[in-house]
């Protein structure tokens, strides 16, 4: 396999260099000069017109006026040196960018890839195409990065701070602005290839664009055309840290899950046991099931994409474009094998496959007869005659009610197949009314369908089915050709045909639309004396969003799948908004003592917004912002800019219908440490007044929540209205005349975001009720709020009979994150041939709170792993780095890529195990993270005039993911004992590029 794979990217290479001799020469215009590894601070424009320059920050296309917004930005360059394959792989990196959902996310992957600036969600931020929106991927509003196409990227922008004067509501941390190539003329291909050095992992990428200038160039046409597709990583495959499901408090490797191999059944009065298939006795729990093997930590890809643009100059004042972007992706997720998670069953007492001994506790402890209540037992020989019975119409016949967990792992593991199509375009016109009066205007609608096809799922109403049998190839009902089912046994009892009764794929997805129209008109006005004129930017946008979540009847059906999670529940909503805006950036001093220049900034935004609800419910929000830039010498400027901004609720955030989902505990206070729980004690009468079942004055035994994860009943409202916030950014620019070729910028943020729309943190909800218990408590809404399965107690089970713990969404959350952002670059030539290129992008974060509902604990979330912490999800490191050295010569370079993550530890509140809603200290080991660095070296070489050849090898020491378990964390971003998307858990690997010109 290895041989196979390292043949196929040589091939490939080869291919394209033998292409390029095939080939005559064309004219093309040459990739814009950048520093390698490029990144800085200052807004910068392409090599256009000036009428044409993208700053983004600002609604001002004036190349001689910059703004007091910092701006990061990578260029084209880095991205050809880091070989990244999609734009969240790129942006994960970037110091300042809390990683969120992406290649490296399974479990918790819905297809879609996220940005999530400053660690405060991937729903407070936009991400923009040229400066324009395009359409979310689901009812968050969020945008998904697969669609991005890399190879026509000119340079990426990341703003932090807010943005939302400028491109309206969502931008409270910032947007991502992603600028493409202009006036593209020539064929630029490019092939590449990625292996691991263990063998797998291969990502194969092509990428052909074809650009022309026509009519003495009054018009220009770009199509670029791409395929992609990756192959999945396994967490067993020679990545022993990860093949074995390790808790997180205690370190034992005996897996997690208490759905199992042997089955788990839920027994009246004494809780769960597991089936002993040597002697088919119900003996205390001790199977628990390694789920590790079947996950991965690099998700199956398949993209095709499409993207043109073109643009004429119909006279000297009118120009026509338009911009596609089409995109067809497919992600597909593999976890652990379905079953019966805690599944209410019947199980008949004359089951075929049942144990004699099994059926004896069945009769002496289960309810025998459901339309009766409490336990009913039966005697030895009421218990031998319903063994025997013939059929249900037997007057013997009897059923037990119990939970039924067992994996299937007969049939492998889960797979969900994410297919996304999404179409954007847009098209409008420009050009100068006057010789100081320009203006444009646009219109775009865009769409995606994201569709899910879950496989290898266990339909529950079968295997219920299947455990009514009355021998053991024949059914009670013998539709749909049913097959009885062994779940007595160990791995292998359960017949293929059995499984094949079993598996029924379903079908859910999201479709998201949004149609906008864009003017805006920008005019110098008059002069501060000698000074740049003022300039200003007046217009107006309206924006008209839907969305819609459809599923078939099983994804909506509670249950009918084990392990589907929640019932998918359809959702249809939208808005509109219309917008009126504001900008003027005027310069009021320059050249005179201290005041090299002055530049004061401001804009206001007016937002209206309609809600496609009963009642057309409506609310407005004013942004606005001011600014000031100070240079005070050549070499030295101050900056600073202030703004209001706002987030308007998301469709998802107003429409979606009440359900059951997973959240993550893994101490359940109503296990007691496993102690027994006197019914009459406050802790029982609270546990009981929950739904957990009493037995002989006893709480019945609770066992912990299965993988540490538990249910969360989530709640929304149209009622639900916009975030305010307020950022502040601070900086300086130094570009000293001394030290020729190096630049530096520093700048401070803050941002602080009230009534912020979350849903409470589960550390709170348990807090809530159990922190300071009283013989009032078992009445008080905190404690009954929380619902447990009626069979077993616990907060995990079948969601149609387990609500958990309440998550109604509401805006009572409070955010706050500051820190430093550093960017320094030098470059220098050492000879004639050979130059040095320094380059360093760092983020320093002094505080990242989240309180998550009114009341509840105020989390310190910087440098900090929990299940509350952070809102994001994922770890927000203190200190990030990249840091990256280029040497040139001739036509090589060799480049060194140094990416720093600060060492990261438990959230002290988790770990403080006197608090209810803490786990309470991690296994020694688990504790914190140290310090990690990676490197990525890049060699670069233009072979001829027209093809060029990158070679990389990322993380090349082979820096192994740090280890601290699998329930410390959200699923979603604690997977394989670490968190893939903070740490390289795949290692080292290789990427060869082969780029031919012309």
């Amino acid at each position: 396999m290895l041989n196979a794979y390292r043949s196929r990217l040589l091939t490939s290479t080869l291919l394209v260099g033998t292409a390029l001799f095939a080939q005559p020469a064309f004219a093309q215009v040459s990739d814009p000069a950048t520093t390698p590894g490029a990144t800085t601070q200052e807004a910068t424009a392409t090599d256009a017109t000036p009428a044409d320059i993208v700053v983004t920050g600002t609604l001002i296309s004036n190349p001689n006026l910059t703004t007091s917004s910092p701006v990061t930005v990578i260029g084209s360059n880095e991205i050809q040196l880091r070989q990244s394959n999609t734009a969240e792989q790129l942006l994960r990196d970037t110091p300042g960018v809390a990683a969120n959902v992406g290649s490296s996310t399974n479990n918790g992957n819905g297809g879609a890839s996220f940005v999530d600036l400053r660690g405060l969600g991937t729903n407070r931020n936009i991400v923009l195409l040229d400066g324009a929106r395009i359409v979310p991927a689901n009812l968050n509003g969020a945008v998904d990065l697969n669609n991005i196409p890399l190879a026509l990227v000119e340079r990426v922008d990341v703003l932090t701070g807010g943005a939302s004067t400028t491109y309206g509501a969502d931008a409270v941390s910032g947007v991502v602005n992603f600028v493409t190539k202009r006036d593209f003329a020539g064929v630029d291909l490019n092939v590449s290839e990625q292996i691991t050095d263990r063998g797998d992992g291969n990502i194969f990428r092509a990428d052909l664009t074809v650009g022309a200038n026509f009519d003495d160039g009054r018009g220009n046409a770009v199509l670029a055309l791409g395929y992609q597709q990756a192959d999945p990583v396994f967490f067993a495959n020679s990545r022993p840290r990860s093949d074995l499901t390790i808790d997180s408090f205690d370190g034992s490797g005996s897996g997690a899950s208490q759905t199992a191999v042997p089955a788990r059944f839920s027994v009246s009065g004494v809780g769960n046991r597991n089936i002993d298939p040597a002697t088919g006795a119900l003996v205390p729990v001790y199977a628990l099931f390694n789920f590790n093997p079947y996950n991965i930590f690099q998700t199956p890809f398949e993209r095709f994409n499409l993207f043109s643009s073109a643009r004429y100059e119909v006279s000297d004042h009118v120009e026509v474009y338009s911009q596609g972007l089409f995109s067809q992706n497919t992600v597909s997720t593999i976890i652990a094998p379905s079953g019966t998670f805690s599944s209410p069953m019947f199980l008949p007492l004359n089951n075929p496959f049942l144990p004699a001994s099994a059926r004896s506790t069945f009769c002496a402890r289960n309810d025998s007869n459901p339309n009766l209540a409490g336990i009913q037992t039966l005697t030895a020989a009421e218990c031998a005659a319903a063994a025997t019975a013939t059929s249900p119409n037997d007057p013997n016949y009897r059923e037990v009610s119990t939970n039924i967990s067992r994996r299937l792992v007969e049939a492998g593991g889960r797979i969900s197949d994410y297919r996304t199509q999404i179409f954007n375009f847009k098209a409008g016109v420009r050009g100068d009314l006057t010789d100081s009066i320009r203006y444009d205007v646009y219109g775009a609608y865009g769409r995606s369908d994201n569709t899910q096809t879950i496989r290898n799922y266990v339909y529950t109403d079968r295997f219920q089915q299947a455990l009514r049998a009355t021998s053991t190839t024949a059914c009670v009902d013998p539709s749909n050709g049913c097959v009885p089912i062994n779940v007595f046994g160990g791995a292998g009892t359960i017949s293929p045909e059995a499984v094949n009764f079993l598996l029924v794929p379903a079908t859910s997805g999201q479709r998201a639309s949004l149609g906008q129209v864009h003017g805006v008109l920008t005019t110098d006005l008059f002069r501060v004396g000698d000074n740049e004129p003022v300039s200003v930017a007046v217009g107006s946008e309206y924006r008209k969003y839907t969305a819609e979540t459809y599923a078939d009847i099983l994804a909506q059906n509670p249950g009918a799948l084990g392990g589907a999670g929640g019932a998918t529940v359809p959702v249809t909503g939208g808005y509109s908004v219309v917008e009126g805006f504001a900008e003027a950036i005027a310069p009021v001093l320059s050249d005179v003592s201290f005041f090299k220049a002055l530049t004061l900034e401001a804009g206001v935004r007016y937002s209206s917004y309609k809600v496609d609800a009963p009642g057309n419910p409506k609310f407005d929000a004013w942004t606005y912002k001011g600014g000031v830039t100070w240079e005070v010498v050549d070499s030295f400027k101050l900056r600073g800019n202030y703004q209001r901004a706002v987030r308007a609720p998301t469709i998802g955030e107003l429409f979606t219908s009440n359900s059951v989902g997973l959240v993550n505990l893994r101490n359940d206070p109503c296990q007691n440490g496993g102690n027994a729980i006197a019914a009459t004690s406050v802790l029982g009468q609270v546990c009981a007044a929950q739904g957990a079942p009493v037995a002989a004055g006893f709480i019945t035994p609770i066992d912990p929540p299965s993988a540490g994860q538990i249910n969360g009943s989530f709640s929304y409202s149209t009622n639900n209205r916009p975030e305010t916030a307020d950022t502040y950014t601070v900086g300086a620019v130094i570009t000293p005349t001394v030290l020729s070729g190096f630049t530096m910028s520093v700048d401070y943020y803050n941002i602080k975001v009230r009534n912020a729309l979350t849903t409470p943190a589960v550390g709170d909800v348990i807090a809530a009720c159990f922190a300071n218990l009283t013989a009032a408590s078992a009445t008080s809404a905190a404690c009954t709020s929380i619902r447990r399965d009626p069979a077993t107690g616990g907060l995990d089970g079948d969601p149609s009979t387990t609500a958990g713990v309440p998550q109604p969404l509401t805006n009572s959350g409070r955010l706050m994150t500051d820190g430093i952002d550093l960017v320094a670059n030098f470059r220098t030539s050492i000879t004639d041939d050979v130059k040095l290129a320094l380059s360093f992008n760092g983020n320093y974060v002094f505080n990242s709170k989240f309180q998550a509902s009114a009341g509840g604990l105020n989390r310190e979330c910087t440098g900090y792993y929990s299940i509350n912490c952070s809102y994001s999800g994922s770890i927000l490191p203190q200190f990030t780095f990249n840091q990256r050295t280029t040497v040139s010569v001739g036509g090589a370079d060799l480049s060194l890529l140094w990416r720093h993550i600060s060492s990261n530890r438990q959230e002290p509140f988790d770990a403080d195990a006197s608090n209810f809603g803490s786990n309470g200290p991690a296994f020694a080991a688990f504790r914190k993270i140290p310090a990690y660095n990676y490197f990525d070296l890049s060699a670069r070489f233009q072979v001829t005039d027209h093809f060029q050849l990158t070679v990389t090898g990322i993380n090349i020491f082979d820096v192994q993911p740090p280890t601290v378990g699998s329930n410390i964390g959200s699923t979603t971003f604690n997977s394989g004992n670490t968190y893939p998307q903070t740490y390289d858990a795949i290692g080292r690997r290789f990427a060869v590029t082969g780029r031919v010109t012309f």
